[in-house]
């Protein structure tokens, strides 16, 4: 049986995903939550989100964008404005 390692920086929590982004310039770490039930879009090949991030004290902007497959398992990721926390580096 082919078994997934986890993703490093998406971590599933019941209904929903924690993710953190770190923004540019200032590196503010901002963490969302993304809602499965709410929050996903129906593609060809599973689900899709994009958030626009608003960091509350710098005010960065980022774009954070999540392909999962029909399991709503990530499948890619990417950020514009900023990059993911790892969850090992979540405090």
């Amino acid at each position: 049986m082919f078994f997934r390692k986890p993703d490093p920086h998406v971590k599933p929590e019941g209904m929903a995903y924690w993710v953190r982004v770190r923004t540019e310039p200032s590196g503010e770490v901002v963490p969302l939550r993304i809602s499965r039930a709410s929050e996903l879009s129906p593609t060809a090949e599973g689900y899709y989100v994009r958030k626009v991030i608003v960091a509350p004290e710098s005010l960065d902007r980022a774009v954070l964008e999540i392909w999962f497959d029909r399991r709503a398992r990530v499948l890619r990721k990417a950020v514009e404005g900023g990059e993911l926390v790892p969850i090992k580096e979540w405090s």
